[in-house]
């Protein structure tokens, strides 16, 4: 059982989920609105939502600033769907959004948001995961696409030839939403980052 707290960006999105699966696991869960929010967690999750909100609200209260900070004193963080973009170095479309704060830009990674379609379009689809033993039900809703990843970066699943679940260092990124296949194995393998 894993003993460390960890912190769920509690903004929007479905972070409610997120902390049961990781409770599940036998984390210690920390709902986090606020830079103080962090103090004593090994880890982040930032779920799903709309990324442009998630930034605004990120920068208004912050956490921006804190959780580069959180991860340079040697926190791990897992962006999931929006929470990816986030954590993305290059994001495509950004100039359509005027007066939009920077992303995180911690992970070498670019994407492109909604890549795979609106809500209409959303899908279910098993995914071959590293590190995981059986095929993993992935959600894609409004997900955005990684187009690029750096040297650095592990590719730990993929859909379609491109990559859908990366790692670098205690980064974490998917681009879908585990949080809701019932499946808590991807919580586990960010578990395993702290």
């Amino acid at each position: 059982m894993v003993s460390r707290a960890v912190g769920v960006l509690a903004l929007q999105g479905a972070f409610r989920e997120h902390a049961q699966a990781l409770r599940r696991l036998g984390a210690e869960i920390q709902e986090v609105r606020l830079p103080a929010d962090l103090a004593g967690l090994s880890g982040v999750v930032m779920p799903g939502g709309e990324s442009t909100t998630m930034r605004r609200l990120l920068a208004t209260r912050g956490l921006d600033t804190a959780l580069c900070d959180f991860h340079a004193a040697g926190g791990a963080l897992w962006g999931t769907c929006a929470g990816a973009i986030l954590l993305a170095r290059d994001i495509a479309g950004d100039s359509d959004v005027p007066g939009l704060p920077p992303a995180l830009g911690l992970l070498d990674m670019a994407v492109q948001r909604n890549a795979y379609g609106r809500q209409v379009d959303s899908f279910t689809t098993p995914l071959t995961v590293q590190e995981l033993q059986a095929p993993f039900e992935a959600f894609f809703i409004r997900a955005p696409a990684i187009t690029r990843v750096g040297a650095g970066v592990e590719v730990l699943a993929q859909y379609g030839g491109q990559p859908v679940a990366v790692r670098e260092g205690r980064l974490l990124a998917t681009t879908f939403h585990p949080e809701l296949s019932g499946d808590d194995g991807m919580h586990r393998l960010f578990l395993n980052l702290l």
